[in-house]
């Protein structure tokens, strides 16, 4: 059985080669994490945030494929500068577009990426004490999506390790 390659646009496969703003961010406000045990794909993403609520760097870390390492280089662009009410406001459908567009099967990679950045702008208003009137009470469907799959790992995880003792 052979494998077609993925119709990836052209920016995809540049974000690829040569991700922007990747590795982690020592002295960074805030981040948070999102991932898919069912594909394999992981982002840590780092903000430095300033005291007018704007995001003055942005970086992450992944494990996964071309989408998944393009989606969140791309996000890192399109939030430096921005004020957080703005970033929040990116959804994975403005990365997806901002990209030349993503094959249906890694739809979830942009969905991971806005996912760990609304998470962590939420992680830094819950630091700050205080929750600004534009941000939903409840998690978006990024968030949800990014803390269900976290949690099926941790739950994968135990059992793997519940295994391992009874060896």
């Amino acid at each position: 059985m052979s494998r077609s390659p993925l119709p990836y646009s052209r920016k995809i496969l540049e974000l690829f080669r040569n991700p922007r703003n990747l590795g982690r961010m020592e002295d960074a406000t805030v981040s948070a994490t999102a991932g898919s045990p069912a594909c394999g794909d992981m982002i840590a993403f780092y903000l430095k945030i300033d005291e007018n609520t704007v995001i003055t760097r942005a970086s992450f870390e992944s494990y996964g494929c071309a989408a998944n390492i393009a989606t969140a280089s791309m996000l890192t662009q399109m939030v430096e500068g921005k004020r957080l009410e703005e970033a929040w406001r990116i959804g994975w459908e403005d990365v997806a577009k901002e990209m030349g567009g993503l094959p249906a099967v890694k739809f979830h990679c942009g969905v991971l990426a806005v996912g760990a950045l609304r998470r962590s702008i939420r992680e830094f208003f819950k630091r700050k004490g205080f929750k600004p009137e534009w941000m939903p009470e409840k998690e978006t469907f990024e968030e949800k999506q990014a803390l269900e799959e976290e949690e099926l790992a941790k739950i994968i995880s135990r059992r793997l390790m519940l295994r391992g003792e009874e060896k």
